[in-house]
């Protein structure tokens, strides 16, 4: 036996509680790709990135380097269908090449959307290029409280999640993929605090709501030398007034005084915006 090759070897459990297995082990077969389905509750759809990785995959295609797709048995409209958790995209690259009538996949139990989603959720939480914004749409599908709780707060403030980076569209407003900072957002700050964040930027009717949006609008309405200084629509207004020019003096603002970019646009926003609470307060 070569030296340089080792067996597997279990490692030490001290310390932990191994988990049974909830469901029994997944089977194997041999499937014509296009007898596959997808779900859209928690699979994104495929963009142009993603035909091009279909692509390489076919010009490139070696079993050797195949990992089979996991799928589960469900029932659409009384018929039995397998839905591919994950690998989609190796499944549409093998149903398109012309050298492929079957492939191998692995069958896993997840009865319904919210298992499948769950399971979703499990093969890719941890792998690169699995979007945050896909994560999130699984979650909601299988049902997790937090990402209900963060839809309904971006739902009451009138912004859209998009389900994809590159969906947006130039002449539409309230449109964000921040959903990580939004979701650290209403961990700090809780629903209703979060929602007036957000309609804030959602009122000035802007293009696509960035992460620097958010922080520097949090900043403003949580900071004490800041918000007891204005009301919320007076910050919504000078948004409005600024438009693109606060992104560009906010550039410059970063990078004279060395500041992050969300504290630099709150600056430029916030001299901007009218100080109505502070002479409300002296004027009682």
């Amino acid at each position: 036996m070569q030296e340089n090759i080792r067996r597997i070897a279990p490692v030490s459990t001290a310390g932990l509680v191994p988990q049974r297995p909830a469901t029994g082990m997944p089977i194997c077969e041999h499937v014509d790709p296009t007898t596959l389905f997808v779900d859209p509750a928690y699979q994104r759809d495929i963009g142009e990135r993603g035909i091009r990785q279909i692509r390489r995959i076919i010009e490139r295609f070696d079993w050797a380097k195949f990992k089979p797709p996991i799928c589960a048995y469900a029932d659409v409209d009384g018929v039995t269908v397998l839905k591919v958790l994950d690998g989609q995209h190796t499944a549409i690259a093998a149903a398109s090449s012309p050298f492929i009538g079957q492939i191998p996949i692995m069958i896993v139990e997840a009865d319904d959307t919210i298992a499948q989603a769950k399971a979703f959720i499990g093969q890719n939480s941890e792998r690169v290029g699995v979007t945050p914004l896909q994560l999130h749409y699984a979650a909601l599908a299988a049902g997790d409280e937090d990402a209900k709780t963060l839809q309904s707060v971006c739902d009451k403030a009138g912004i859209k999640i998009l389900r994809r980076p590159g969906q947006y569209d130039p002449a539409a407003s309230r449109e964000t993929i921040a959903v990580g900072v939004i979701k650290q957002l209403i961990a700090r700050r809780g629903d209703k605090l979060s929602k007036e964040i957000l309609e804030i930027l959602a009122n000035a009717e802007r293009g696509p709501i960035k992460s620097e949006h958010i922080k520097a609008v949090e900043y403003l309405m949580t900071s004490p030398d800041h918000c007891e200084m204005f009301w919320p629509q007076d910050l919504t207004a000078a948004i409005v007034d600024l438009l693109t020019a606060a992104e560009e003096e906010a550039d410059q603002l970063a990078m004279s005084r060395r500041w992050p970019l969300w504290k630099a646009l709150a600056t430029v926003w916030f001299r901007k915006c009218k100080k109505r609470r502070h002479v409300a307060r002296h004027a009682a």
